[in-house]
């Protein structure tokens, strides 16, 4: 009997000494996982090993890691170990803060559990998710706000979590709180120095006077390094604000959006120019307030939209911003310095804009000087030689020679002409007159760039500012409008080519493109407007299909006013 005693509190003793070792190990492996989790400056590795340090404490089969969005309601992020990527894709959707989750979100209180399928607040597993039954969770809070909740599921060996798991956890979750803390402060000073240094180069390139592309290129692909963006747009209104049209594409396949028409009802960066003010949605693919235009956004999660402006009738586009799905929300921190750079690349477009309206004067100050020099010398010059050939043709007997010089005098006759007209082209005024028909042409054929993607090309011959009627020349650009928008909606064309002539007693406006032509059974209601246009100035309309592909139009009116009748 006092053997067999012996030998109990032997192993008793056995037992604390056991278990004194393992609560001295314990708090060696918590130690350093703190040290662990607060060596990390990054965000989002800070996250990563918090998730692995706490399910390797307590010897967990799963852990995970919900950061709680902006709504306070849903998680923004979700973070896992000890599935497999088959696993998490199988599984589909990452969770948004639903059932057990969403249970410490309402209350931010330790929760441990030995049959989580119990629980009230339980509904059961989506398709294809592992079987899970015990489970600890805590949060995590950050200051004096709860930032996240760490879940643990299936201890190995099949024992349920206990109050020392739980304290040994919620240890971890304070380090893991400071630790957070830290790097968001640091990667908040990390990304207002970015900043700051892309304003100066921003700047510098205003200040060089590098052209509007560029300058919005550099503001966009800023942005896009500097808040981690998949993609990044510029949207611009056009027609009179009814829509905006993306000016800008970035990433995520952007020569497919660059040139589209973008609604300013139903869709995120039509919002954002419409309040004057930042637009953001957790996820850009899935959001149901936007869903109007083209889909061109699979893939992306949360966005932001920012007006290029400091008020709503001061907005001059749109940057829109979106990160890939299950990447961090755009948060109040990240829109305060996006919003002072969206005041930066306003500041390049109406520098481009002023930068623009000066050469146009500059233009026009030597449009004037050019036609003085021509009119007080170059006509001048021209008439006295006019004169002096005809007072020399009496005197020349060979009728052969005569006929030359009459011929030289009806030329130099016709020059003189032109240069009258092309003085009067170079003196007129938008202001005074309205525009010129080459200056309409050329402004059309420019603006339609930004839709179709790249610049057409422009060829003008003949005196088309004094021989085409105003009532033609207004003809003339309507139809130009029609067949540019159909190229650009309708023909895929990666090359468009303008022509217009004024020449033996008519207007000509030739478009070609090397798109996929005309369709025999398509719609014709944009042709029929063009045919019906050009018979009311009693002209015609022809339509071409080339050896090489695409399409061929020929829009022709007289240069005499046509009547009806």
């Amino acid at each position: 009997m006092p053997q067999m005693r012996l030998d109990e509190l032997l192993e008793e003793l056995q037992a604390r000494i056991n278990a004194a070792r393992g609560t001295r190990d314990r708090v060696h492996s918590l130690l350093e996982a703190v040290v662990s989790v607060g060596r990390e400056l990054d965000l989002s590795q800070v996250l990563r090993r918090i998730v692995e340090a706490a399910a390797l404490l307590v010897d967990a089969q799963y852990g995970a890691l919900g950061v709680i969005g902006p709504d306070g309601r849903t998680l923004s992020q979700f973070l896992t170990v000890g599935l497999t990527e088959e696993e998490i894709a199988k599984i589909g959707p990452l969770p948004a803060g639903h059932g057990i989750l969403g249970e410490l979100i309402r209350h931010p209180e330790p929760l441990r559990l030995t049959d989580l399928g119990a629980h009230e607040a339980s509904y059961g597993f989506p398709a294809h998710h592992p079987p899970m039954r015990t489970f600890l969770g805590v949060p995590i809070r950050v200051r004096d706000e709860v930032f996240g909740n760490l879940y643990l599921t299936d201890k190995h060996g099949g024992a349920d979590f206990d109050a020392e798991d739980e304290s040994v956890i919620s240890t971890l979750s304070v380090a893991a709180g400071v630790a957070i803390d830290n790097a968001r402060l640091y990667e908040a000073s990390q990304r207002q120095q970015r900043w700051l240094e892309a304003n100066a180069e921003i700047t510098n390139s205003l200040l060089s006077g590098r052209p509007r592309p560029a300058v919005l290129e550099l503001i966009a692909r800023r942005a896009q390094e500097i808040t981690g963006a998949g993609l990044a747009d510029v949207s611009v209104p056009v027609a009179e604000a009814a829509d905006l049209v993306v000016e800008l594409a970035i990433g995520a396949d952007g020569d497919t959006r660059r040139g589209l028409v973008v609604p300013v009802e139903g869709t995120l960066c039509g919002a954002a120019y419409r309040a004057g003010a930042p637009v953001t949605t957790v996820s850009l693919a899935e959001d149901d307030r936007y869903t109007a235009g083209p889909c061109r956004f699979d893939g992306m999660g949360p966005a932001v939209a920012v007006p290029l402006g400091t008020a709503a009738k001061d907005t001059r586009g749109v940057l829109l911003l979106a990160r890939h799905q299950g990447e961090p929300v755009f948060t109040d921190a990240e829109l305060e310095p996006l919003l002072a750079f969206a005041a930066q690349a306003a500041l390049a477009l109406e520098l481009a804009e002023r930068r623009s309206d000066a050469e146009q004067l500059a233009l026009l100050e030597d449009r004037d000087r050019i036609a003085r020099d021509l009119h007080d010398l170059a006509i001048q010059r021209l008439f006295a030689t006019g004169m002096t050939l005809q007072s020399a043709a009496r005197l020349v007997q060979h009728e052969g020679a005569a006929e030359r010089v009459a011929r030289a005098v009806g030329d130099l006759d016709e020059t003189i002409k032109i240069i009258r007209s092309t003085i009067f082209g170079l003196r007129a005024r938008e202001e005074d007159t309205g525009p010129s028909l080459r200056a309409s042409v050329a402004r059309a054929v420019g603006e339609t760039a930004t839709t179709l993607g790249f610049p057409p090309r422009l060829s003008m011959e003949g005196l088309l500012d004094t021989d085409v009627p105003p009532q033609v020349a207004d003809h003339v650009m309507a139809a130009l409008t029609e067949m540019l928008s159909n190229a650009a909606r309708h023909a895929h064309a990666t090359r468009v080519e303008v022509a217009l002539a004024a020449a033996s007693g008519e207007v000509v406006l030739t478009v070609t493109d090397n798109g996929r032509g005309i369709p025999a059974g398509g719609r014709r209601s944009g042709l029929s407007n063009l045919e019906e246009r050009a018979r009311g100035v009693g002209g015609t309309l022809t339509i071409e299909r080339p050896g090489e592909g695409g399409s061929r139009l020929v829009w022709r009116a007289p240069l005499v006013a046509h009547r009806d009748g």
